[in-house]
Parts: C-alpha cells; sequence; structure tokens
C-alpha cells in the first residue's frame, strides 16, 4: 500500500539586479555586505517551476533538477529545510490534528525553462520556489518577507524573487541575520510598462563561481570598501526615488553606471575576476551610442556574474530599441516567442556605426525577451506523481 504524498507546486520567478549585491559579511547566512534592487521578471518567459513532496514512505531528502538527481547534503538546503521544519513544527504542536509533515522527509522536482548556472539567477529562482513550495506544503502562514529570510540563506538574491515587480533586499545590521530581508518597492502593476530583452551571450557555465568571486573581490579589491560605503548606500536611494516616481532617465542611468563598478570592482580583484566578454563590451558600446543619438535614456544594459547582457527599456520605446536588434540579428532564436513584436520594423538609427552588427550577430545566441512580472504562484501542474516518484 503506498502511504499518502502530499504535495504543493509553485513557480518562481528571475529576478535581474539594477544594483548589484557583491560580497557577504557572513557566508554561513548569506548576510550581504550592501543592500540592493532588482526588477522581477515575468514567468511567462523565465521561471522555476517546483513540486515539494513530503511521505511517511521516503527515506531521504532529494531533489530533482530538470530530470536529474541533485545533492540535497550541502549547508544551503538544509538550512531552508531547518527552518521550514521548524516553522511546520510549531504548527503541529499548536494543532494535534495536523499530519506530523515535518518528520516526513521531502522530495523536491524543480524545472528551468532557461539555462542553468548561465548567469540568469537560475538560484535565485530555484530557491525562491524551493521555499515558497514547501511553504505551501507546509500551510505555513509566514508572509514573503519572513520566507524571504529563509530563501537568502539558499541563495542570496532568491530572497528577492519571493516578490514580483521592484524589490530590496535590505542589507540589515543584526548578526544573525534577522533584519536582511527582501521587500517589495513597488509592485508589478505600479510601473507595469518596464521591458527587458536579455541577450544571451553564452549558456556554459561560468568559469568563476559568483560565490568565489564574490570572496576573491572582498578581501582584495581596493575600491570594494568604497563602494560597498559610500557608493551603494546612495545609489540605493536615488534609484528607490526613481521607481517611485517613475522616473527612467534616472533609473537607466543609474543602473547602467552601477553594472559598470560592479565589473570594475570585478576586474580590481586579485586574481581579477572576468564576467564580460568581447561581445558584451560591445553590446555596451552599442546602447551608450544609441541613448547619445536619441538625446536621453531609451536602453539600459546590465550585466550580473556573466556575460549576457540584460536590456531594459520603457514600452513606448520598444519599436527603438527591438527595431535595432532585429536589425542586427533578425534570425537569433527567440523572436519567434513573441508574435506581438513581428510588426516592429528593423531599423538602425542614422548616424549608427553598423560595424559591431557581425560580432554581437555571431556573438548571441539566443534573445528572451520579457517585462517586469509577479512573484511567486501556485501551480496545479504537479512535478510528483501520486506514488511520490518525479514526473519524467
Amino acid at each position: 500500500m503506498v502511504e499518502q504524498v502530499y504535495t504543493a507546486s509553485t513557480t518562481a520567478p528571475v529576478n535581474i539586479a539594477i544594483l548589484k549585491y557583491w560580497g557577504k559579511r557572513d557566508t554561513k547566512l548569506n548576510l550581504p555586505t550592501n543592500s540592493s534592487i532588482s526588477v522581477t521578471l515575468s514567468q511567462d518567459d523565465l521561471r522555476t517551476h517546483t513540486t515539494a513532496a513530503a511521505s511517511s514512505s521516503f527515506t531521504e531528502d532529494e531533489l530533482w533538477l530538470n530530470g536529474k538527481r541533485e545533492s540535497v547534503e550541502g549547508p544551503r538546503i538544509s538550512a531552508c529545510f531547518s527552518e521550514l521544519r521548524a516553522l511546520r513544527k510549531a504548527l503541529e504542536n499548536a494543532d494535534a490534528a495536523l499530519p506530523p509533515l515535518s518528520t516526513y522527509k521531502l522530495r523536491i522536482v524543480s524545472e528551468n525553462n532557461f539555462p542553468t548556472a548561465a548567469g540568469l539567477a537560475s538560484s535565485a529562482a530555484g530557491f525562491a520556489a524551493l521555499v515558497r513550495a514547501v511553504a505551501d506544503l507546509y500551510e505555513l502562514p509566514q508572509d514573503p518577507e519572513a520566507l524571504s529570510r529563509i530563501a537568502r540563506q539558499g541563495s542570496g538574491s532568491a530572497c528577492r524573487s519571493l516578490f514580483g515587480g521592484y524589490v530590496a533586499w535590505e542589507m540589515g545590521v543584526e548578526a544573525d541575520g534577522s533584519d536582511s530581508r527582501a521587500v517589495e518597492i513597488a509592485p508589478q502593476e505600479f510601473w507595469p510598462d518596464m521591458k527587458a530583452a536579455i541577450l544571451v551571450v553564452s549558456a556554459r557555465k561560468k568559469e568563476t563561481a559568483s560565490t568565489t568571486g564574490m570572496q576573491t573581490t572582498a578581501k582584495t579589491s581596493s575600491l570594494f570598501q568604497h563602494r560597498i560605503n559610500v557608493v551603494v548606500p546612495e545609489r540605493f536611494k536615488e534609484m528607490s526615488k526613481a521607481i517611485l516616481e517613475k522616473d527612467f532617465e534616472t533609473l537607466g542611468k543609474l543602473t547602467m553606471m552601477d553594472s559598470n563598478q560592479f565589473h570594475a570592482v570585478c576586474l580590481d580583484s586579485s586574481p581579477p575576476v572576468f564576467y564580460l566578454n568581447d561581445v558584451s563590451r560591445i553590446v555596451i558600446g552599442l546602447i551608450e551610442r544609441l541613448n547619445s543619438l536619441a538625446g536621453r535614456i531609451v536602453a539600459a544594459y546590465t550585466f550580473d556574474a556573466g556575460p549576457n547582457a540584460v536590456l531594459y527599456y520603457l514600452e513606448k520605446d520598444e519599436p527603438v530599441v527591438l527595431g535595432l536588434l532585429k536589425a542586427i540579428m533578425p534570425s537569433v532564436d527567440g523572436w519567434q516567442t513573441k508574435p506581438a513584436v513581428a510588426s516592429i520594423a528593423a531599423a538602425v538609427p542614422e548616424g549608427l556605426d553598423d560595424g559591431v552588427f557581425e560580432a554581437i550577430k555571431e556573438g548571441v545566441s539566443r534573445i528572451i525577451l520579457t517585462r517586469v512580472g509577479p512573484g511567486p504562484l501556485k501551480s496545479e501542474e504537479s512535478l510528483v506523481a501520486s506514488d511520490g516518484s518525479p514526473v519524467a
């Protein structure tokens, strides 16, 4: 007889920071050395789908990612499981009628619809989905802010994926991390016309893992302390204000400045940490030139710990931004996923040198067109069968 299998499923979004988190003051708790701000992207285009299952018949905790079994031995997953189980145990202690799910082993099955470990914030969406799915399985009453403290321990930026729209991760000052959590600056509905085009320059696993890069930078960069103590606190206030005022000119300028400084600090490390490549730098020059010709910020680039370019722009400027990208790479994978952009004509602004077009065309393998989106959503589609096995 198969014991009852309890399940809950959720989808969680990718977020891309516009004010970068880089450096940890506590590696075990994933406490950052600076606050950060991000935009949550639509799950129509980038999401992790996760089912959490529990049963008295399970003999060990398991994690399945994109059809492959992964280790659950690491401290990050263990920390999330431990805190979530403790919250469930408190509910069970208060209500003896509840099934003792806190004592059952967990089976987590996840699927991404984007390349994993390629600089597309896969761990952020993954841990946000894991925490939200288990919280739903356990029927926990904790709000997204409280759950963000748990998700943070799995992956720092995962705390921001517990919210939609425009999100801040407040670094906090307490040693136990109790005040290091994500908060909503503004929901998706407040400024819904923010859009993004992600140029996938490389879907390969990055050479320097983010955690390793952070540790190297914090220990060796002479620019690092100036960034976290002087630049970021002021920029945090300016960016928050720009979001609440829907001031894309200011937000775009600060986004590009912060991306550039983040990578400058990485380069200032010893040994230097490289995440950009030649195609990344060409894209930077292209967008700077486009904005210069327009006399305003039409698009803003940002690069996380990887070579992929994320271009933010407003819906009203989509013909300019996507028209240029269509002219450069009309046949790249991704255009066909958005029939609504079919009517946008390829167009190169007068005065823009097309000498770099071939390098971008050859270096970009895929374009992902998306926009600001919501936080985690419950799903009726289970990745765990009624007998507890992962759905193939």
